[in-house]
């Protein structure tokens, strides 16, 4: 099975970190957050695409050719244009059904798996107090229906973790260009779009580590 990995951003919100650094080989508890996202991946993806963009070569130079077992396959994002164009790169190198998270935030192998037991997926996280994200709203079947961002979700809303299991249908869909945004396509969004034709089930995550803002750092180090 393929995995998709987004790692093409410049983590703007992390600077001065990222500066000279992308923003995926950050360090928490002294291993950079690819680490813990290849660490995540179950046992049946035995090949990776990564989305590369900022400071691509020093991704490539620390993952190499392979990872943790896994073949890499490298992916060029020359416009930064958000999440959906991001994955849309890599539409020519995927196969049937596969696997897309971030390269910037810290999942659970769990729960992973349990999106894996599904056709397509989406895992999402209760928020615990006010903020931003994608609200993930539901069909009467429990199933994605919409996913609207927002800076200011109340307390208790359902919040995409940008983790996904899709399969080659998604790319008949146009990209949804978020609005307020000048040049942001996303995905979130693009797999609601394909929802409404091929049902996307919600798998909540008992462990979803948001890495956005050099604070988030220590809280994961603390989490962990």
């Amino acid at each position: 099975m393929q995995a998709v990995i987004l790692a093409a951003g410049e983590g703007i919100r992390m600077r001065p970190l990222t500066e000279t650094v992308p923003k995926p080989l950050l360090k928490v508890a002294g291993k950079p957050l690819l680490d813990y996202t290849f660490a995540a991946l179950p046992k049946a993806v035995d090949e990776v695409i990564m989305v590369v963009g900022y400071r691509a070569n020093q991704i490539k130079k620390y993952l190499g050719d392979s990872f943790a077992g896994k073949k890499i396959r490298y992916v060029y994002q020359a416009e930064l244009e958000g999440t959906a164009k991001a994955l849309f790169e890599a539409a020519a190198y995927v196969k049937d059904r596969f696997l897309v998270l971030m390269a910037d935030d810290i999942y659970s192998r769990n729960d992973i798996e349990v999106c894996l037991q599904h056709e397509q997926a989406i895992l999402v996280q209760r928020s615990q107090k006010q903020g931003p994200g994608g609200k993930i709203t539901l069909n009467k079947k429990g199933e994605l229906k919409n996913v609207e961002e927002g800076k200011t979700h109340p307390a208790g809303t359902l919040i995409s973790a940008n983790v996904f299991v899709l399969n080659t249908e998604f790319f008949n869909y146009e990209p949804v260009k978020l609005p307020d945004r000048k040049n942001e396509w996303g995905l979130p969004q693009t797999v609601a779009l394909m929802a409404r034709d091929f049902p996307v089930e919600i798998v909540e995550a008992t462990r979803w580590i948001k890495i956005t803002v050099p604070e988030d750092l220590k809280r994961a180090e603390k989490l962990l």
